[in-house]
């Protein structure tokens, strides 16, 4: 489970469904298609006067081109420069101004926008939506200035933070050897400084149409007059021929590899570990993801009792199916079962990863006791229904859901799916997946004597 370098309590925002007691959840779900092809999926949820408007795009850091590395994190900022109706500084004075919140992300396979707002104001969010969908205000003054923000935050969020550069630039070259998979999730400066308002403007009518995204609107709604706004803003942007999905598939022949990477402004070494993991929503998928809950999920996992407090070799640490960029919801694979551990620097990297693959040949070597399962189960029901109280997270799993599989209804049933999961699965998935010969790692070695940004790495065969 992402422990998000605190291991913290589990946070599994990927699964919502009938609970194993006498309980059972379940979220009101309507689906329908706009001519255009817009998706749109309606829940309904009238305890407080709040919504939740997501709008997910069907493109993230692996639809990008050698050359155009960065586009889709870039396009997520040129999406808050203003629209024909709605100009510059229009979209967050709204929102906020009505006491609402609003963001973006963007992520290897999609790019995602919200605004959670009363419920009275679904008008005026479906409005900001539809307009920057219909008429984006891409010129060369909102480019270059995005394009500053852009290396701005990329110098401030990741290299002048330790341990953040490795992971976004190195560790897809260590996991991935197919370029889609294996470039920098935020891209080169040379590539953002070569953009043009014309590749800018392609990218948009390519990926940014009706039809490569879905509406999900959760929260205090009227149906009907949901419906009638909705057809209103967005029924009649034009539809755009569907993008062609980039090949993901990686080559075969994959061989064990450790890298080592120089950090001049980490104090304490790290390791990432990852192997390549099964198909989305495959047993062996569910397998996994119990797996990581039996190893990282909640103070009574096995790395939290043998590593932190046992061996007291592991300080920190998170892991997660598609570590470091996705998770379980947005799983698209190929993706890894992957891991990031700050260690005692009185332990070898190597003894760490040993440490690691010592707790997983336990899996693989005796079957997990009911004991054991049954508290993984429990911790993994309460963080989804937990995870599952804001109109915010609700609208998000939706989303996802209707993107990746084309299915928003699998938020009411994968946990069922889940906690199906028996012993026997784990251990041949264990087996099966994650075995030396099918692991990466990545070695992050403080070096203070080394400015930043200065070439520090090595490749070493395993």
């Amino acid at each position: 489970m992402k422990k998000r370098i605190a291991c913290g309590l589990l946070a599994l925002g990927a699964f919502l469904a009938r609970s194993a007691s006498s309980a059972e959840i379940t979220i009101p779900i309507e689906k329908y298609q706009l001519k255009n092809g817009l998706r749109v999926i309606l829940s309904k949820d009238n305890a407080v006067p709040v919504v939740t408007v997501y709008m997910i795009y069907d493109v993230g850091s692996r639809s990008e081109e050698k050359g155009h590395t960065g586009f889709a994190h870039l396009f997520e900022h040129m999406m808050f420069e203003g629209s024909a109706n709605a100009p510059k500084g229009t979209h967050f004075a709204t929102v906020e101004s009505n006491g609402g919140s609003l963001n973006g992300s963007t992520h290897p396979d999609f790019t995602d926008y919200f605004e959670v707002l009363p419920s009275n104001k679904l008008a005026t969010a479906l409005w900001l939506e539809s307009d920057r969908m219909r008429s984006l205000s891409i010129n060369k003054e909102n480019l270059d200035n995005q394009k500053e923000a852009v290396k701005q935050e990329r110098r401030l969020s990741f290299d002048n933070q330790p341990y953040a550069t490795a992971q976004v630039d190195v560790w897809p070259t260590v996991m991935f050897r197919n370029w889609q998979s294996s470039h920098s999730l935020i891209g080169s400066f040379e590539d953002l400084n070569a953009s043009s308002v014309e590749d800018v403007s392609k990218f948009f009518k390519t990926y940014y149409a009706p039809n490569n995204a879905a509406l999900v609107i959760v929260g205090d709604i009227q149906t009907a007059e949901a419906k009638k706004l909705i057809e209103t803003y967005f029924g009649d942007i034009p539809s755009q021929p569907q993008p062609k999905r980039p090949d993901l598939t990686e080559p075969p022949g994959f061989q064990a590899t450790t890298k080592v990477q120089k950090d001049p402004l980490a104090r304490v070494p790290a390791v990432a570990i990852g192997y390549l993991g099964p198909k989305r929503r495959s047993p062996d998928y569910y397998a996994l993801h119990m797996i990581d809950a039996i190893l990282t999920g909640g103070d009574s996992s096995r790395f939290r009792l043998d590593l932190v407090k046992g061996k007291q070799s592991v300080i920190q640490y998170e892991a997660e199916l598609g570590w470091p960029f996705a998770s379980a919801l947005d799983y698209r694979d190929p993706e890894p079962y992957a891991m990031f551990l700050l260690y005692n620097p009185t332990f070898t990297a190597k003894q760490i990863v040993d440490q690691v693959q010592d707790e997983i040949a336990k899996l693989q070597n005796t079957p997990i006791d009911a004991r054991e399962l049954d508290r993984v189960k429990t911790l993994m029901r309460a963080g989804v229904v937990k995870d599952m109280q804001t109109s915010m997270n609700r609208a998000r799993t939706l989303g996802q859901y209707a993107i990746t599989d084309g299915n928003p209804e699998l938020i009411n049933t994968e946990l069922d799916a889940m906690l199906a999961v028996t012993p026997a699965q784990i251990q041949a998935a264990a087996k099966k997946f994650l075995t030396p010969d099918k692991r990466a790692v990545m070695e992050i070695v403080p070096s203070p004597n080394q400015q930043p940004g200065a070439p520090g790495q090595q490749k070493e065969g395993q």
